[in-house]
C-alpha cells in the first residue's frame, strides 16, 4: 500500500503557555503544503525500514515510521512489515514532515491488516507519537477544492477543521536554507504569553492585513540565531508575497501569492 504524506504550515503560531507536563499551549492554523513523501508499507517476514531520497540525520529503527507500527502492533497481533519512505519533506524545518509519515503509517497498517479502527481511534493513536499527529490524520477530511484547514490548541492535538477563504485563488511556495533547527532549542527561547486577539480572530481579516497582524512567535529568537531564515522571508515579500512567515520552528519559510 502507498501513501503520499503531505507537509503543513503554520499561519501564526502563538506560544500562550508552559504546562506542568513541560509542554507548551499554542494557537496555530495547520495548513496543507505543496510538498509530499511517499510511504509503501507491505507485509513482510521482518520488520525493516528503507529509506531513499533526502538522508535522515536518525536511526532508521528509530524512524516515526517504525514507532507507528510498534504503537499498533501493542495491541493488535499483525504481523511485520517493510517500510519503504522517499524523503522529500525537509527536516527541521517546521513543515511536520516527520509527523505527517508517522500518520501515514498508522492509517496504511490499519487499511493493510483492516484493524478497523475510526479516525478518531488512529488521531488518538497518533497524539502519542507527536503533539502535531492527529492533524495529519485528520488532514485527509480537507476537501481539496476548497481552502481548508485546521485550527490548533493545547499541545497542537485539539484540532477543529475552518475555512479560509482568504486563501481563495492563491498559491503556497516553501523555501528552505540550508540551515535545520532543533525544536528544543526553538523553545529554550520563547517566552509564553497569552495573545490579545485570538489567532482564530485573526485568520478572518482580508489575507492583505495578515502581515502587520498574524506572526509566529518563534521568529524573533530564530532569526537572531540564523539570519538567512529572516533573509528568505524578506525575499518572498520582494518576490511579491501577500503573506510569508517561517513555519513552525523553522527553518522552512513559506510565502502566499496570488495565483
Amino acid at each position: 500500500m502507498i501513501s503520499y504524506p503531505k507537509a503543513k504550515v503554520n499561519i501564526g503560531l502563538q506560544i500562550t503557555e508552559k504546562r506542568s507536563d513541560g509542554f507548551h499551549n499554542l494557537e496555530t492554523l495547520f495548513f496543507p503544503a505543496p510538498v509530499s513523501d511517499i510511504l509503501e508499507i507491505v507485509e513482510s517476514g521482518a520488520l525493516s525500514m528503507n529509506l531513499y531520497g533526502m538522508e535522515l540525520d536518525c536511526d532508521p529503527s528509530k524512524n516515526l515510521c517504525v514507532k507507528a507500527y510498534e504503537l499498533l502492533k501493542g495491541d493488535f497481533d499483525i504481523p511485520p512489515v517493510e517500510i519503504h519512505l522517499y524523503k522529500k519533506i525537509p527536516f527541521g524545518a517546521g513543515l511536520g514532515g516527520g509527523s505527517s509519515d508517522a500518520a501515514a503509517a498508522l492509517i496504511l497498517i490499519n487499511k493493510l491488516f483492516a484493524l478497523g479502527l475510526t479516525t478518531d481511534e488512529l488521531a488518538n493513536y497518533a497524539a502519542l507519537l507527536g503533539s502535531d499527529c492527529p492533524y495529519f490524520v485528520l488532514s485527509g477530511d480537507l476537501d481539496p477544492l476548497v481552502p481548508q484547514g485546521y485550527y490548533a490548541s493545547g499541545r497542537g492535538e485539539i484540532l477543529s477543521k475552518i475555512d479560509i477563504p482568504a486563501l481563495k485563488d492563491c498559491v503556497i511556495e516553501v523555501e528552505k536554507p540550508d540551515v535545520s533547527v532543533s525544536t528544543a532549542l526553538a523553545y529554550s527561547k520563547i517566552i509564553p504569553a497569552i495573545p490579545q486577539t485570538p489567532l482564530r480572530e485573526l485568520i478572518g481579516l482580508p489575507i492583505e492585513r495578515w502581515r502587520e497582524n498574524i506572526f509566529n512567535d518563534f521568529e524573533p529568537s530564530i532569526f537572531k540565531m540564523f539570519p538567512v531564515i529572516e533573509e528568505y522571508k524578506r525575499k518572498m515579500y520582494e518576490r511579491g508575497a501577500i503573506y510569508a512567515s517561517m513555519s513552525g520552528s523553522g527553518s522552512a519559510v513559506f510565502g502566499i501569492f496570488k495565483k
